[in-house]
């Protein structure tokens, strides 16, 4: 059985707008719902009773619309799709759902609608890299609306889009950040750190983990995700499970080398459990933060001592490829213009060894 009902709405200026909203329902429930908004009531309700005969005559294997919004929930609600995003981009998906461009069709969606969006996020604090992320996501939502769930939209208009709200300095790219922590920074840190690990209430040895970090040039959720059964004792190596890799979200493991002193921070570890590092990795950057922000340090993230590590190897006299094999990336030119930052004056001792 198919209806539907006409909704009188205004628009901020007053301006008032008919949203039909299509209902199918089936044993008793709703089993489809779809709805599009019209200036006129009349245009609302030819709509509506249009459809309801359609549906009635042919079906539901019609392609559908709904709002933004609508398929939202719906992609959230798959497994196949939600579930095997990373969290940043779950994160933006549910906060997409909350804004006002959820209200809009999947087929009447335009530029100037991404215009709003983003100028409403810019007004909120946003940053252009922040809202980027916001618009490129969406486009990954509504690729997935015709394929998946039979839903129209108009998804083409996002390559068009891209370019205008660029000129617009809406969306950009994120600034190459170059922070590496000072001998003296670190230092401290350190002194920090092991004088929290005195604390009764502290079980992480977080100078040990401060120093694996950068030894072995690895994210913190790596760190903390590595067990005793992935360490190869006699090449002095470890499996890194799930390494981050933007065209393959699972089962990227990847054999890392231990070199530095990493193996021996390792051994120092009881081994007791199936993790080496058995702690939560936001608990640990919870403390490094706390403690960077007692000693005053300012603009250093728990991130760039993995930059610190990528940089050092380099100014050891590691190539890019040697280095790769540490840190994980497969594109080279990503390793090279991102995670390093070179000290000028470290090239003094590299030319005393040469």
């Amino acid at each position: 059985m198919a209806y539907y009902n006409v909704e009188r709405r205004e628009l901020s200026s007053g301006e008032p707008r008919y949203k039909t909203t299509i209902f199918v329902k089936k044993n008793g429930r709703i089993v489809h719902r779809e709805s599009k908004t019209f200036k006129k009531k009349a245009l609302a309700n030819t709509f509506g009773k249009n459809r309801v005969a359609d549906i009635e005559s042919n079906g539901l294997n019609g392609v559908k619309i709904c709002t933004i919004g609508e398929l939202i929930d719906l992609y959230m609600n798959d497994k196949d799709l939600y579930d095997r995003d990373g969290r940043t981009k779950r994160y933006c998906i549910n906060l997409l759902r909350d804004c006002q461009i959820s209200k809009v069709n999947t087929n009447e969606l335009r530029i100037s609608d991404l215009i709003a969006h983003c100028r409403d996020r810019r007004s909120s604090g946003a940053k252009p890299t922040t809202i980027s992320h916001d618009i490129s996501y969406l486009k990954a939502v509504m690729k997935k609306a015709q394929p998946v769930f039979n839903i129209e939209t108009n998804v083409n208009i996002f390559e068009d889009a891209f370019t205008v709200l660029k000129e617009m300095e809406l969306i950009g790219k994120s600034e190459k950040r170059t922070r590496r922590p000072t001998d003296t920074e670190l230092n401290k840190l350190r002194g920090a750190l092991m004088e929290r690990e005195q604390h009764h209430a502290n079980t992480i040895p977080l100078t040990d983990i401060l120093d694996f970090s950068i030894l072995s040039c690895m994210r913190i959720s790596e760190v903390c995700g590595l067990r005793w059964e992935d360490l190869n004792m006699e090449q002095k190596t470890v499996l890194v499970r799930d390494r981050k890799d933007p065209r393959k979200k699972q089962g990227n493991h990847m054999v890392a080398p231990l070199l530095g002193g990493a193996f021996d921070i390792v051994m120092k570890q009881p081994n007791q459990k199936e993790l080496i590092f058995p702690y939560n990795s936001r608990s640990v950057t919870a403390a490094f933060q706390r403690v960077r922000n007692k000693l005053g340090i300012e603009d250093l993230r728990y991130h760039d001592l993995r930059r610190e590590g990528a940089s050092r190897l380099f100014e050891k006299g590691y190539s890019i490829e040697e280095v790769a094999q540490v840190t994980g990336h497969r594109n080279l030119n990503t390793l090279w213009t991102v995670y390093t930052q070179l000290f000028p004056h470290k090239l003094h001792d590299k030319d005393e060894i040469l």
